[in-house]
Formats: C-alpha cells, structure tokens, sequence
C-alpha cells in the first residue's frame, strides 16, 4: 500500500522524540514541572485497564473490602518500581531493553524479548476483551465483533503518526480524567461504609476460599505492576531535555520524575481503589458475592444503583479499553528496537500486536462463551505477574551498577526494597504455580 508510512515516525517511535520536549533548567519549579509532567500519565493508564476492572471488581464482589490493602500494596510497589525505570532512562540515557541487551548474552536477551512480548500481548487481550464489552454495552454490538472491531484502532496510530508526544499525552490525560470523573460518580451514587473501607486497608484473613482470593490477589499485582510499562517509562522519560544548569541538573530531574510518577500513579490508585471500593458496596454488601464478570456487574448495578452508573460505567470501560492502543505501541517500539536493534512501521506494530491478542480472546469467547469474559480477564493478568520477574531481575541489576548509573546508582537500603520485593512477587507466584499444578 504506497499511501502508508513505510518507516517508523514519532510520536511512537522514542529514539525520534528522544530529548525533544526540551526544560531550562533556570525557569521556576512550577513551570519546569509543568513541561516535565506527561511520562507518568502514560505509565499510570496502563493501570487502569480492562484487566484491572475484572479483577478488582472480582475482588470486591467476593471479599469487599478484605483485599483494598493489596491495591494499596500494589500501586506502592508499583510506584517504586516505575522510578527506578525513569532513574535508568535519565541517568543511563538507555531504556530497560537497550540496558539489558548491553547485560546480557544472546540466549538472556531473547528469553527478556519473549516474556516482554508476551506481557505486552496478555496486557493487550484484556483491551481488546474490555473494549468488545464496551460496544456490547453501549452500543449492543455482539461481543465476537466487538473483539473484530477493535482491530480498527490501527487507525488511531496511523492519525497520531508525525505528532508531537505532548499531543499522545493530552489524549492520554483525557482518558484518566474521564475514568476518574465516573468512578467519582459511581463512589457517590453508591456510597460503601467508610469504616470497613479504612479496615480493608489492612492486611487480614480473607476468611474464606484463600485459593481464590491469593489468585486474584496475583491478578490486583499483576494488573497494577505490568511488565511492559518499566521499559516504557525508561524510554519515554528520556523525551525530556533539561537545558542549561549543569551542576546538579540529574539531581533536580530525577526530583520532577518522583512528582510526576507518585502524582500519575496516585491517582490511578485511587480509580483502581474506587472500582474495588464500588463493586464492595454494590454487590457485596448487597449479598451479590459470585460477581466474576464486567459485563454482570454492569446489568446488576443498574438496579441497584440507577441508569446513570451503569452509562458512567460503560464509558469509563470504553476509555480503559482504548489504553494500550497508544502505550502498547510505543512499549512494543522500544521492545523490539532495543532487544532486537529492528524498527517497523508503527501501524504494523499495532497490527502484529493486535492481531496476536486477537486470536486467543476471540477463541475464548466464541468456545467458551460471553460468561467467560471474566475469567479471561482476570488471567490475563496472572499472565502478566508471572512475567513481571524477568522485567525486575534487570532493573533493579542495572540502577544498582554504578559502572551504568555512577554516583546516581541505588543505595544499599534501596537495594534490599527492590530484592525483597522481588522476591515476595517470585515467592507469591511459585505458591499460585504448585498451587494450580497440585
């Protein structure tokens, strides 16, 4: 086709973009902060997806409040993480895949390549079964062509191609605030009791079916914490340059990427706390506990909490479900250019991509029916907490280097969070895998 772009083009392609949003390091702190503000925000819509929905509103339905404290955990978790990847990006000027192919042999990168691949594909079949759900709802398109259709998003890509990144992250910006405006409205149409919200925040006994509630505890990490997301904020932090200062310029950007990624992150938090906080008070406390699919909960909240939650609801799932079309492509970018050296066509890279997502979550849903949805969901993003360990295991190697990071290297107490961490999240899906297995 002679009318498609035939090389990859900014704004989805980072190493085009790279240093292209530029700060004077002499202006206020106001203003610099505000020309550094974006990176986070394409980090933090990646945490709420459709995969966050099902698994959060699983979790409500069946425990309450009994699993808020892993939301919390995991969005905390998630923000260490998330800075440790920016750190590298700044520091190094290198993202995760570039920095682990410079570590690694060939049989290490392409294991690293694999499994960065294949959380980008479980992260993109929960868009892709979210935003089937959305048109089903809002439209009452069938669910199997709803899935057909979101292959249209291609498009999408093709019109965002030769923009500017502030442009990605304004769109971006709008569909968080879209999310968060619904999910506010929905926590005050059907208001939980607070007490036991602030008691969720605390580790305890789920008090019954632990199996169940340990795999969608993995699916709140693996939702919350995505492989995919710590090579994309390595990559796309690096589209700030900071012009003038010299001495101490590293310093003072690394403390505009902490505002940056705990304001983004903080809020996505809150909007993954609010879905498990209304699922809670709309279908727990009202003896709904079986609750285990998006589609479900949207036909049982409109009784109980009226026509206007339930519309809130289909849209902020339509603009959950539209999240990785944008982030999905340009992580797929730096995946490949970095562990492979090789560029595509942007809209190539969202169709293999797509495509890849589109067979397994149309297989499912045609074999095992509409009611299977749910499940796929919340799977999908074990998926992603079994991946999430061949991300960490590089990252936490390379901020620690002072041969890659000189004096911006870890700390020691900074070290043994980042190990522990990893191996709680190691520890906890080995359980789920002898679990199942036995």
């Amino acid at each position: 086709m002679p009318f498609l772009p035939t090389t990859a083009t900014a704004p989805f392609c980072p190493s085009e973009v790279k240093g292209s949003i530029t700060i004077d390091a002499a202006a206020p702190r106001w203003r610099k902060l505000r020309r550094f503000f974006g990176p986070g925000l394409l980090v933090a819509i990646g945490y709420m997806d459709p995969g966050n929905w099902a698994t959060d509103i699983q979790a409500g339905s069946q425990f309450g409040y009994a699993l808020l404290w892993v939301v919390a955990f995991s969005s905390l978790a998630a923000i260490f993480l998330q800075m440790l990847a920016a750190r590298l990006g700044l520091v190094a000027g290198k993202d995760l895949a570039q920095a682990s192919y410079d570590r690694y042999g060939r049989v290490g990168r392409v294991v690293q390549w694999i499994t960065a691949e294949v959380s980008i594909i479980a992260c993109d079949i929960a868009e892709v079964l979210g935003c089937a759900l959305a048109f089903k709802l809002l439209l009452g398109v069938p669910l199997a062509w709803g899935v057909v259709l979101t292959a249209l998003d291609t498009v999408i890509v093709l019109g965002l191609q030769g923009k500017g990144f502030r442009q990605i992250e304004a769109i971006v910006l709008g569909l968080i605030a879209t999310m968060a405006f619904c999910f506010v409205a929905q926590v005050a149409i059907t208001p939980p009791d607070w007490h036991a919200v602030v008691g969720g925040l605390v580790p305890g006994d789920p008090g019954h079916d632990r199996k169940d509630a340990i795999v969608l505890a993995l699916g709140i990490v693996g939702a919350t914490i995505m492989p995919h997301n710590l090579y994309l904020h390595s990559s796309v932090v690096q589209t700030r340059h900071v012009v003038g200062g010299a001495r101490g310029v590293i310093r003072d950007t690394l403390a505009l990427v902490r505002i940056d990624t705990c304001v983004s992150l903080f809020v996505a938090m809150l909007v993954n706390a609010a879905i498990l906080v209304v699922a809670g008070a709309a279908f727990h406390a009202t003896g709904q506990h079986n609750v285990t699919d998006i589609e479900q909960a949207y036909r049982l909240i409109t009784p109980i909490a009226g026509g206007a939650a339930a519309l809130l609801f289909g849209i902020a799932l339509l603009a959950s479900g539209q999240s990785s079309t944008l982030t999905g492509t340009i992580a797929g970018q730096v995946i490949m250019d970095g562990f492979l050296h090789t560029k595509i066509p942007c809209y190539q890279r969202r169709l293999i991509t797509r495509g890849l997502a589109l067979v397994p979550a149309l297989i499912g849903v045609l074999w095992l029916g509409d009611g299977s949805v749910g499940q796929l969901l919340v799977w999908s993003q074990v998926l992603l907490s079994l991946q999430l360990p061949f991300a960490m295991w590089p990252l936490i190697r390379s901020v620690s280097d002072r041969g890659t990071m000189g004096e911006h290297a870890i700390g020691r107490g900074m070290q043994v969070a980042a190990w522990a961490l990893f191996a709680v999240i190691t520890g906890t899906n080995l359980l789920l895998i002898t679990g199942v297995a036995g």
